[in-house]
C-alpha cells in the first residue's frame, strides 16, 4: 500500500469533447520521485466532494499548466485576454489548497500550482513579469525543442536555514524557466525558500501549515530521474506523505 497523492486536472478540449487532463510528467514524478500512488482529481469546482477527497488522500501535487489563475482572485482585471484561463481548475484548487493547508496535508506545487497557492492564501501575481522593471523575461522560447525549453535557464539562491536548503544542502542550483507570471505580493504565512537572480520568488513553504508544503516556480518534474535535486525534493514530499499515511493507519487500524 502506497500513500495516495491527488493531482488536480486541467480542463482541455480535444476535438469537440471536453476532458479532465494531467500531463504524464507530473503523474510520473509522483511515482518515480515520491514513490506514491497518483490519482487524478477532476476539476469539478463546486460539485467536488472536497471532504471525501481530503479524507482519502495523503498528499497533493499541484501541476503547471498553460492556463493562468484568473486575476479576479487577487482583485485585478485580465491583462492579456489571449492567454488561456481555466475557471474550473481555479474553482477546484483554490478551496482545496486552503483546506489542505489547515489539515496539514503534504503539498508540492509547481509553476501554476505555485502561483495558485500564493493566490489561494491571499497573495497576488505579476501577470507579465517581463514587463516589470528590474525583472528578467522568464518565459521559454517556443521555437526551441522541448529539451532546450526545459534546460537550465538561470540560477536560484536558496535561503540558508530554510526547508529547501535542508532538503538539497545547496546554496544555489540551476533551474529551468517557463513562466510569464510570478509572485508580486507574497501571501501572509508563506516563507521564501529561494529567489532568482532578479529577486523574483522561486520557491516558498507555508509556515502556517502543520504539514509539509513546498512550492516552486520552475519544473523539477522534467526528466526527474536525471535530476538529483528534483529527486530529493520529491523524495522529501513522498516521505511526508508516507508519514501521514502511517498516522492515519494508527488512528484507524
Amino acid at each position: 500500500m502506497r500513500p495516495i497523492v491527488i493531482i488536480p486536472a486541467c480542463t482541455r478540449d480535444f476535438g469537440e469533447h471536453p476532458y479532465y487532463a494531467a500531463q504524464h510528467k507530473y503523474v510520473d514524478a509522483v511515482v518515480i520521485g515520491a514513490d506514491c500512488a497518483p490519482m487524478i482529481l477532476p476539476s469539478l469546482g463546486e460539485r467536488l466532494d472536497l471532504e471525501t477527497m481530503l479524507d482519502l488522500c495523503d498528499g497533493i501535487m499541484l501541476t503547471g499548466s498553460a492556463s493562468n489563475v484568473h486575476p479576479s482572485y487577487y482583485s485585478e482585471e485580465v491583462l492579456d485576454p489571449t492567454l488561456p484561463q481555466d475557471p474550473a481548475r481555479d474553482q477546484t484548487t483554490l478551496p482545496l489548497i486552503r483546506e489542505a493547508v489547515k489539515r496539514g496535508i503534504p503539498i508540492i506545487a509547481i509553476c501554476r500550482g505555485f502561483q495558485e497557492m500564493n493566490v489561494a492564501l491571499g497573495g497576488s501575481l505579476f501577470q507579465a513579469v517581463q514587463t516589470v522593471s528590474g525583472h528578467f523575461d522568464h518565459r521559454e522560447n517556443p521555437e526551441l525543442g522541448m529539451d532546450e525549453q526545459y534546460g537550465d535557464a538561470h540560477k536560484i539562491r536558496i535561503i540558508e536555514g530554510g526547508m529547501l536548503h535542508g532538503i538539497l544542502g545547496k546554496d544555489e542550483i540551476p533551474v529551468n524557466s517557463l513562466h510569464g507570471q510570478g509572485i508580486h505580493e507574497l501571501a501572509a504565512g508563506l516563507t521564501v525558500e529561494a529567489v532568482a537572480e532578479d529577486g523574483l520568488v522561486e520557491a516558498f513553504s507555508v509556515s502556517i501549515s502543520p504539514g509539509f508544503t513546498l512550492a516552486c516556480q520552475w519544473h523539477p518534474e522534467w526528466r526527474i530521474a536525471q535530476n538529483p535535486y528534483s529527486m530529493k525534493m520529491f523524495g522529501a514530499f513522498g516521505d511526508a506523505c508516507r508519514a501521514r499515511f502511517q498516522s492515519k493507519k494508527r488512528k484507524n487500524p
